[in-house]
């Protein structure tokens, strides 16, 4: 199993380390997506996140420090959002309809973080890249349980092959618009994207219901 990285603070205060780490993962976020990783300093993200060069070193010790927290930070916000709206109706085609609908918000809401998520990942270092790319399997299993649910409570009929490629297909459908949302916003809204990507989708399962 791999292991959740450690980011040292020598703040002990874990809220305020927390509220500080938050600030650096916003103003790290437009810096890297203005000048990329490697282009920014540590000097800059301080002076983006409102505190000093000192104070930033106070919780963190590198660079790749904040960038290792974006990816975490995303990951963490996506599956929050996902659980809160699933927690009623579990194993339904409904629910699953409303699991893609929050995802899809989400994608829209952390536009800017997903995207320099994956432009930078791979300025992570070997102990840190595997966990990122851990998490975002736990994403896209997200999509398989609710799946599952739907088979298991005799909505669909699908095979544990059929279940993972779709599982798969709702996740990159969801970072596309993050993505081409440049092009996308002058063809569709976010409510008619999420609308014409889920119809086009259960089309496809129509021929799996029970």
């Amino acid at each position: 199993m791999i292991k959740k990285r450690e980011v040292q603070a020598s703040v002990k205060d874990e809220k305020l380390v927390q509220k500080r780490r938050d600030q650096m993962i916003k103003g790290a976020v437009t810096l890297f997506k203005e000048k990329g990783f490697h282009g920014t300093t540590t000097r800059e993200i301080a002076k983006a996140a409102g505190f000093s060069i000192g104070t930033l070193y106070e919780y963190i010790r590198t660079k790749e420090d904040v960038l290792y927290l974006v990816c975490d930070s995303i990951y963490d916000h996506v599956r929050e959002r996902l659980e809160q709206g699933l927690d009623q109706e579990k194993g339904t085609l409904a629910s699953l309809k409303l699991g893609i609908a929050d995802y899809f918000r989400v994608m829209d809401e952390l536009q800017a973080e997903v995207l320099v998520m994956y432009q930078e990942v791979k300025s992570l270092s070997k102990d840190a890249l595997p966990y990122v790319l851990k998490k975002e399997m736990e994403m896209v299993g997200m999509f398989e349980n609710l799946l599952t649910r739907c088979v298991e409570n005799g909505e669909l009929t699908l095979s544990k092959k059929q279940i993972e490629i779709i599982a798969h297909d709702i996740f990159v459908q969801g970072q596309m618009w993050g993505f081409r949302r440049w092009a996308l916003r002058k063809l569709f809204t976010l409510d008619e994207y999420i609308d014409l990507q889920t119809d086009h989708l259960f089309a496809g399962l129509n021929q799996y219901r029970v």
